[in-house]
């Protein structure tokens, strides 16, 4: 492998994320259960966020708003004004979260930084990524920070021009086939997968990732064994 760059996804690779959504999701069906079951409100508000990706793209801020708009369907706008400020709540309480390091992720930094460009390539909110970034401590072991709206191949390629490499050259590692490996794969780049125990329903995939560029691993430290010389 000629790999020159190699670029990290954040949420749920460099720092722990959706669990967080999973328990505000939790706090959240219940506050509404006096409307719908649980596992109703869930997959409504699931609805809301599909709706509203092109709208508001990924991150906390849209989830929230569609915490509001769930609340007001589901109630057929009866919902008390309680209800809404609690939502709002639970969008700013995630937004305070603190910043919980994927375990090894800063010695695996530390180990590439020397011999790679390192990059994160993300997608979310601008300015709660950057925040999450400042409050991790791993800001200086990376060359470039791109918060993407989304992670389409025409996103990576964008970000490969910006680079100034070939596909051939860069490598991504993340936790989502869909976002993270596929589109890299099929630019022709390098991909590693490292699963995370929890992953929201719109990244997963129905299939099996075949391609001679791809690999999985357990946990990030194991990558190691590729790109240290």
């Amino acid at each position: 492998m000629n790999i020159k760059v190699i670029a990290f996804d954040a949420d749920d690779t460099l720092w722990v994320n959706e669990p967080y959504f999973r328990e505000t999701e939790e706090k959240f069906c219940q506050l509404m259960e006096d409307y719908m079951p649980r596992n109703s409100i869930d997959k409504e508000l699931f609805k809301t966020e599909i709706q509203n990706l092109s709208l508001y793209g990924y991150g906390i801020k849209g989830f929230t708003l569609s915490m509001i708009e769930t609340a007001l369907r589901v109630s057929d706008k009866t919902v008390s004004i309680d209800v809404i400020e609690q939502a709002i709540a639970y969008g700013k309480d995630l937004l305070g979260r603190p910043i919980e390091l994927i375990d090894g992720i800063e010695s695996v930094l530390e180990a590439l930084k020397d011999q790679y460009r390192l990059v994160v390539a993300t997608k979310g909110d601008l300015l709660d990524q950057e925040r999450k970034l400042r409050k991790s401590g791993l800001l200086h072991y990376f060359h470039h920070i791109e918060v993407m709206s989304d992670k389409q191949e025409a996103d990576y390629q964008k970000l490969l021009r910006h680079l100034d490499i070939p596909a051939q050259q860069f490598m991504m590692v993340g936790n989502s086939l869909k976002s993270d490996i596929l589109p890299v794969l099929n630019l022709g780049g390098h991909a590693i997968h490292i699963p995370f125990h929890t992953t929201w329903a719109h990244e997963q995939i129905e299939h099996n990732v075949e391609h001679p560029n791809f690999r999985q691993e357990v946990g990030v430290a194991d990558i190691l064994r590729y790109l240290v010389a």
